[in-house]
């Protein structure tokens, strides 16, 4: 081998350990580093470069480390170090999701072309850091913007807490005073709003609704939430009184009136005086009662029973019906003068059927309340029994609802109710009879024939009950038995008639 070869080979040598020692000096840098040529291809990046950005050597910088789909036009470091000047100080730039701090020189290949060496340093953490100090410098701002307005509106601010504290107390007695509704669909929200809205007025309130529906509870909301709620509160059913008796009694009697009246009465009328009244089923009323109850709403007067002279009453009216007034006054059996003056407000109660969304809260309710009634451990249904509930019609509404988990409590034999404790219609109106019967016949087969009877006297027991608002001495008569084997049965049963009068 000639001189000239041996020194070539030398030199190369020597070029190729330059060449793996500056390699290995960048490879253990702990800075991202990245060398760039001259046609703008990057050459190497060290191994902290490529964790970073990936591996981008072969690829164009502009669509890897500039995230630029051409190169930066108005300052491009690769060219600013081509042209051979070296940067004096660092600049910053985001490249993909990584913020980056970056100097860079020009440099020399060992092949002798152009390279542009880039350092660069994550500094994505204290950008995040520098952020949150910032935002924690405009928070404190804020906060003591909103304290100085908060201190300049001191009395304001002390008047309308008080004003929220007073709501509050008035919401608080709300709730204990009066039982709340069950369900939380959009029409009894809407229920909700409009007791809310009227209550507290002296306006005449009509309720209206199919049987069942709770028009008893709906008046004992619109009285607990009125400024008369400390005062008289009277109920009376006008369908269960007759016509005479019932003038009598709401608008009472003078001495030598009727034979009996030895002395004179107050009417309910002026018992109430300054509270409120709830006349249950006043589509029924005769025209004659239609007549003196027209004078109350004009006038706020009743003439008593015999007597010449009329008695100023100052009392809240709020009626219920199940009939359509409407019809009634195109019929001719309701008068139109009355109709308008009943109904200044009218609460609607939406039929169960209409909101099957509640069934399954007021199921639960009724569970709740009748497993502590019968003293009953229940504490499991079915969601195969929550699906025949929510499959039924519900004709009798809430009523029908209660006396069927009622049942289904009391016939449970553990802690589940099962689908042959839960029999629909089991106190039959006279649309629904048949059905009762085929509920009956059903359990021939699954219950004994005492069973079935014991069942079925039950049901006739708590019906009567029910219909006598838990008077068991009237019970008693209209069943023909006395009242002390009444008792025994009721006992046997788990019927009591203080559970009965809470309803």
């Amino acid at each position: 081998m000639s001189s000239v070869s041996k020194e070539l080979d030398k030199s190369k040598k020597e070029i190729d350990r330059l060449a793996s020692n500056w390699k290995a000096l960048l490879d253990i840098m702990p800075e991202m580093v990245a060398l760039i040529g001259e046609d703008y291809v990057v050459q190497y990046m060290n191994p902290v470069a490529i964790s970073a950005f990936g591996d981008c050597c072969g690829k164009l910088c502009s669509k890897s480390l500039c995230n630029s789909d051409d190169r930066c036009k108005a300052y491009c470091p690769v060219d600013f170090a081509l042209s051979g000047k070296r940067q004096t100080g660092l600049d910053e730039t985001r490249i993909g999701d990584v913020d980056v701090e970056y100097s860079y020189i020009p440099f020399q290949g060992y092949k002798g072309d152009k390279l542009v060496l880039m350092v660069m340093r994550d500094v994505t953490e204290r950008k995040l850091q520098e952020q949150e100090l910032k935002n924690f410098h405009n928070n404190i701002e804020e906060v003591l913007q909103h304290k100085i307005k908060e201190l300049k509106e001191s009395e304001a601010v002390r008047n309308n807490l008080s004003r929220e504290v007073n709501l509050l107390q008035k919401r608080l007695e709300h709730k204990e005073q009066a039982d709340e509704m069950i369900g939380s669909s959009r029409k009894m929200a809407i229920l909700r709003d409009t007791i809310d809205q009227v209550a507290d007025s002296d306006a005449t309130i009509l309720i209206t609704g199919e049987s069942g529906t709770g028009k008893e509870l709906v008046a004992n909301l619109l009285r607990a939430r009125s400024y008369r709620r400390n005062k008289t509160f009277l109920k009376v059913n006008c369908n269960s009184i007759n016509d005479n008796l019932l003038e009598s009694d709401l608008f009472g009697y003078e001495k030598g009136s009727f034979t009996g009246a030895s002395a004179r009465k107050k009417g309910k009328f002026e018992i109430v005086d300054g509270g409120t009244i709830f006349l249950d089923e006043i589509g029924d009323i005769s025209p004659r009662m239609q007549a003196s109850l027209l004078r109350v709403l004009q006038n706020g007067e009743v003439m008593r029973v015999g007597g010449t002279e009329p008695i100023h009453v100052d009392v809240r009216i709020i009626t219920a019906t199940n009939v359509d007034l409407a019809k009634a006054v195109q019929d001719g059996s309701f008068r139109l003068d009355l109709y308008y003056r009943l109904n200044i407000i009218n609460v609607f109660i939406p039929p169960l059927r209409e909101r099957k969304e509640d069934i399954v809260d007021l199921a639960i309710h009724f569970v709740k309340h009748y497993r502590q009634a019968f003293k009953k451990e229940i504490d499991f249904l079915p969601e195969a029994l929550i699906n025949k509930l929510l499959m039924h019609d519900w004709p009798g509404n809430i009523r029908e609802l209660e006396n069927v988990i009622q049942r289904a409590v009391l016939m449970a034999r553990n802690s589940m109710i099962t689908e042959q404790d839960m029999v629909f219609d089991a106190n039959p109106t006279p649309d629904n009879k048949s059905n009762y019967l085929n509920s009956v016949y059903d359990r021939i087969g699954r219950n004994s024939l005492k069973e079935i009877l014991a069942e079925f006297e039950r049901d006739i027991i708590l019906n009567c009950l029910e219909k006598n608002e838990g008077n068991v001495q009237q019970a008693a008569f209209d069943l023909r038995v006395g009242k002390t084997g009444l008792y025994d049965k009721m006992k046997r049963y788990k019927l009591t008639p203080k559970l009965l009068k809470d309803r």
